[in-house]
């Protein structure tokens, strides 16, 4: 089945004040999927969204979306019309109430007002926030604050949505419901392109994404073809009874696998797990022999397939650990 592509990006560039933010990148969206950038905070994710909602401007490059071509005169506004946005920060107003923000959104793109009074409360119906219709945004939760500008992006029904960190920052459930929501939207037809520094949820919903490291995309394909990668690798995972000693966990005994096997790299995760990966099979007991030099008491020890999380820390040397714990800090 040969898929039109909707978004087109070619050597992609943004540049602030001799910084290169964006450097050069390329991609290519299909019309109805899903498709994520993947990477830490400050890699370039938010500015490449802004140039494809035209929120910056680009320094080099080209875009097309929907084949409308950027460069060219009453393109972009052309583009933008097809678009809806849902930025990392709300852009909702505090004191208004949710059906509120929700008319007011929807009068941006011209709807008139039975339309926008009807789309208003079938939303809030759909996200389940009917009961908070008629409340102030400010008093919302951060996961209802984050649905409700999710139905503001989406007020128009457009095309293409466009989705900055859609839930970093609120609870599980409330993250839950957003991405059941994501995936409703797009079996409905809606192409989404979304930003996100947690692994899950790129494994979850996506079926192609990129990793966007300092600007530039390190490896782009289909999920099944980023797994492929890691297929060669022979993966152990240990669980200490305890945390051990912290140096013993993290200098000593690294260096002691790595002699012993040195064709292995060893990850290290929180106080307890240590993974060693090889390219070649591995023999429990001499393992578990090293942990035992160190005195360090091996919970348990199990054989692991490879992870979208082991795929991305081969390929770009981040720890996924780092990923997690970015909530706050730099926008990329």
């Amino acid at each position: 089945m040969v898929h039109l592509f909707i978004i087109e990006a070619e050597g992609l560039t943004k540049n602030f004040n001799g910084f290169t933010a964006v450097d050069g990148i390329s991609f290519r969206v299909a019309q109805g999927e899903i498709f994520a950038f993947l990477g830490p905070n400050g890699a370039g994710k938010t500015t490449t969204i802004n140039m494809l909602t035209g929120l910056a401007r680009i320094s080099a490059g080209t875009i097309r979306l929907g084949g409308w071509d950027y460069a060219l005169k009453g393109s972009l506004k052309k583009a933008q019309q097809r678009m809806g946005i849902v930025p990392d920060e709300s852009n909702l107003y505090e004191e208004l109430d949710g059906f509120n923000n929700l008319c007011f959104c929807a009068s941006l793109y011209g709807m008139g007002k039975p339309e926008r009074e009807k789309r208003a409360q079938e939303l809030l119906k759909q996200f389940n926030l009917e009961a908070a219709g008629k409340r102030p945004f400010r008093a919302y939760s951060k996961g209802m604050k984050r649905k409700l500008t999710l139905a503001a992006g989406i007020i128009h029904q457009p095309e293409v949505l466009f989705l900055d960190e859609p839930t970093t920052g609120i609870d599980v459930e409330s993250a839950r419901q957003i991405r059941s929501l994501i995936q409703q939207l797009n079996k409905a037809g809606t192409t989404i392109f979304l930003t996100t520094h947690y692994i899950e949820e790129a494994e979850r919903l996506c079926r192609r994404l990129a990793f966007i490291v300092e600007g530039r995309i390190v490896r782009q394909g289909g999920l099944a073809e980023l797994m492929e990668e890691g297929q060669g690798d022979y993966i152990v995972q240990f669980i200490l009874d305890d945390g051990g000693a912290k140096h013993a966990v993290e200098q000593e005994l690294p260096a002691a696998l790595a002699a012993r096997f040195p064709h292995t790299e060893i990850n290290i995760h929180g106080d307890r797990e240590v993974r060693v990966t090889s390219s070649v099979p591995l023999e429990l007991a001499p393992l578990i022999e090293i942990f035992s030099n160190y005195h360090l008491p091996v919970f348990e020890a199990k054989i692991m397939r490879p992870t979208l999380e082991d795929v991305f820390v081969r390929i770009t040397g981040i720890e996924a650990a780092r990923l997690k714990k970015e909530k706050e800090g730099k926008k990329g």
